[in-house]
């Protein structure tokens, strides 16, 4: 079964999609309030169903959140036609944007279609995760332990989490609670060059100018 989160605060739009996933044994777990769709355990699911607009906390910023914690496919549902939301929605993580109002027949075919591109690209990063693991608070890469700093730990775990996306500036440095909010950008360049040195592999983190870095 795929168990698919959905935060949407149209309960009788929410029922309908359910009911007709129902039938490719596909079931959804629908929270009108963002707030509680947050705290519902997202890691649990397959896949999350978003709107845009919602009670207390728009959907970019539900996105932004979930995105920033966890690795999970997001198709945003929303009837809100602005060309800059779609456009914010994607750049900030979401994996596919569907205007409402839509036939539940399309949104089936972008689910099967999104989780199978989601699966391929799973099994590569778990391919290259293979020289890392995580023992408590100890990093190892290719089975030697790496001596690293709490702010250099926090910084390459969330980067092997997410390794071959590219991670802006801020979401490196909101995910590494031990970095200091005064040590921002030059800190961050300073941490990767003493991480790459560690790793005894320079081209291991690559810098995308004007955006980040990636893990590769």
């Amino acid at each position: 079964m795929i168990n698919i989160l959905m935060i949407e605060d149209d309960v009788e739009f929410a029922e309908i999609l359910s009911e007709y996933l129902a039938q490719f044994d596909i079931k959804i777990t629908n929270y009108e309030d963002p707030f509680l769709g947050l705290s519902a355990g997202v890691k649990k699911y397959d896949l999350l169903i978003l709107d845009l607009t919602l009670p207390g906390m728009d959907g970019l910023e539900v996105c932004e959140e979930i995105t920033r914690k966890y690795d999970i496919p997001i198709i945003i549902s929303s009837a809100r036609s602005d060309l800059d939301d779609k456009v914010e929605g994607l750049k900030i993580g979401a994996d596919d944007y569907l205007p409402k109002p839509y036939d539940p027949k399309e949104m089936y075919a972008r689910i099967i279609s999104l989780l199978r591109r989601y699966g391929k690209k799973s099994q590569e990063r778990s391919k290259m995760e293979s020289n890392f693991e995580i023992k408590g608070d100890t990093l190892y890469y290719k089975e030697e332990p790496l001596i690293l700093t709490p702010a250099e730990f926090e910084v390459l775990s969330v980067m092997i989490k997410n390794q071959s996306i590219t991670l802006s500036r801020e979401q490196i440095i909101n995910s590494a609670q031990a970095m200091s909010i005064d040590s921002h950008g030059k800190s961050l360049d300073v941490i990767i060059s003493k991480i790459r040195s560690k790793l005894g592999n320079h081209k291991a983190i690559q810098t995308v100018r004007g955006i980040g870095y990636k893990l590769v």
